[in-house]
């Protein structure tokens, strides 16, 4: 399922990819194809950096891991309960790992729409 995800992910931004690309090669007035490789990297800036900090909130959910792992091992309560908190610790792992790789394939998207809008607006 994880892998589904991830397939998703690229396919879904590939097609923006796409949709930018065809979008700024119709265009054949310079203002225009301009105008809109701005208001498209706007959008990327915007989406780039909800992406960067995503990471800070990975980020503090890995320290909260860490600390849940140190206070589980502290409290020393009985086998049943000590399973059940490395079960959910874990889940939670896969899931922050999941998710960082999910913002790094959206940079990367990002990042290609950002050098083909530069490339249209620095071209005429």
């Amino acid at each position: 399922m994880t892998f589904l995800s991830y397939a998703y992910r690229v396919v879904s931004n590939f097609v923006f990819l796409g949709l930018v690309y065809f979008s700024l090669n119709f265009l054949e007035k310079y203002e225009q194809r301009a105008t809109v490789a701005i208001l498209i990297l706007i959008y990327a800036a915007m989406h780039a950096f909800s992406a960067l900090r995503s990471f800070y909130f990975f980020q503090r959910i890995e320290r909260l891991e860490g600390e849940t792992r140190r206070l589980a091992s502290a409290a020393g309560e009985g086998p049943n309960s000590a399973a059940s908190r490395k079960q959910i610790i874990g889940d939670v792992a896969v899931l922050r790992h999941a998710g960082e790789i999910k913002a790094y394939i959206d940079l990367f998207f990002l990042a290609l729409v950002i050098l083909l809008c530069v490339a249209k607006i620095v071209t005429s």
